[in-house]
C-alpha cells in the first residue's frame, strides 16, 4: 500500500526548556492531529528542524510518533551529510517502525546529477519502505527535474511518490507527461495546495496543518473532489496563514501560530530566535484576522 495519501503534517518538533525533546508535548500533538483526519506524519523534516536533530534523536522522535499513530503511516525525513549517515538513518527508521521514508539530497553539499542519483538510490536501496523523493531547490539547491525523477522511478520500484516543493506547479504535470501515474505527486508548500491539485496532486504535506488540521483536510478533500468555489473560499482564507511556510523563518512562524492556538511551545534551538518586534506582530495581526473570520 502506497502510505502518501490524504494530508500528512510535515510535524514540529518540541522542546523542554532545556533544549531536549519534549516527547510527552510531541506525543500528544500527533494524536490531536492524526484525530482530526490526517493521513500520517513526516517527522524530522525541514519544519521539524531535523537539521538540528542528532542521529539518537531521530531515531527517538521516530519512535514516539509511530508509538501515536497506531500503525497509520509515519515517514521520516531522511537527509544528513554524508550519503552513509543517510543509509544508517534510512536503516534505523526502518527498525523503528517506519512505514515509508522522505528522502532529501544531502545537506550542504550540491553536487551535479551524477552525484546526487548515486546518493538518493544509496538511500532508497537502503530498505525496502516505500520512498517519497523530496525536490526542494529553493531550500537544497538540488533541483531534481522531471527527467531525473523519471530516471530515479525507473531504477527503483519502491520509490512511490514525490513531494513537489519548487513552488513550479508546471513540475507535476512534466512528471505526469513522462511517467504517467507511476509516481503519487504531492504538494510540499503550503501555498501551492489549489494549483498542485490543479496539475494532479493527489496529497499534501503541510506545515500550518499542525495548528489547523481540521481546515487543512476539509481543503485537501474539497480541491480533491472538484469542490471548486467550496474549495477557493477556503483557500482564501487559509492563504494568509499559508504563506507563513514559504518563507525564511516558517519555523518560527508556524511554531508561533501553534502556541496562539494551543498546541505547543515556540521555542526552538539555535541559531533559529523567537520572532520579537514587528515581524511577531504582523503575524500575531494575521493570525487574529484569520480566527476572527474563521469558517
Amino acid at each position: 500500500m502506497n502510505p502518501f495519501q490524504g494530508v500528512l503534517p510535515a510535524i514540529t518538533t518540541p522542546f523542554h526548556t532545556d533544549g531536549s525533546v519534549d516527547h510527552e508535548a510531541l506525543e500528544a500533538h500527533a494524536r490531536w492531529m492524526l484525530s482530526q483526519g490526517c493521513g500520517g506524519l513526516v517527522p524530522c523534516g525541514s519544519l521539524g528542524e531535523g537539521a538540528t536533530l542528532d542521529f539518537e534523536e531521530k531515531v527517538a522522535v521516530l519512535r514516539t510518533c509511530v508509538k501515536a499513530a497506531e500503525g497509520r503511516p509515519v515517514i521520516p525525513g531522511i537527509a544528513a551529510l554524508s550519503t552513509a549517515e543517510a543509509v544508517r538513518l534510512a536503516q534505523a527508521a526502518e527498525a523503528a517502525g517506519a512505514k515509508g521514508l522522505m528522502v532529501l539530497p544531502p545537506y550542504v553539499y550540491v553536487g551535479d546529477w551524477t552525484e546526487m542519483r548515486a546518493h538518493m538510490s544509496a538511500v532508497i536501496r537502503a530498505t525496502p519502505l516505500p520512498c517519497l523523493l523530496y525536490n526542494n531547490p529553493v531550500a537544497y539547491k538540488v533541483d531534481f527535474v522531471p527527467e531525473h525523477i523519471a530516471e530515479l522511478a525507473a531504477l527503483h520500484p519502491n520509490l512511490l511518490g514525490v513531494k513537489e516543493s519548487s513552488t513550479d506547479a508546471r513540475r507535476i504535470a512534466g512528471i505526469l507527461a513522462l511517467i504517467g501515474d507511476r509516481l503519487a505527486l504531492g504538494v510540499g508548500v503550503d501555498d501551492c495546495l489549489m494549483e498542485g491539485v490543479a496539475m494532479g496532486a493527489s496529497f499534501w504535506i503541510a506545515g500550518l496543518v499542525n495548528a489547523f488540521p481540521k481546515e487543512s483536510v476539509e481543503l485537501l478533500n474539497l480541491a480533491l473532489a472538484g469542490k471548486r468555489d467550496e474549495a477557493f473560499r477556503l483557500y482564501a482564507w487559509f492563504l494568509p496563514l499559508l504563506r507563513m511556510d514559504t518563507v525564511p523563518k516558517f519555523v518560527q512562524l508556524i511554531k508561533l501560530v501553534q502556541q496562539e492556538m494551543g498546541w505547543g511551545s515556540e521555542r526552538m534551538r539555535a541559531p533559529r530566535a523567537i520572532l520579537a518586534g514587528a515581524e511577531r506582530e504582523t503575524a500575531l495581526a494575521e493570525l487574529a484576522q484569520a480566527l476572527a473570520h474563521r469558517p
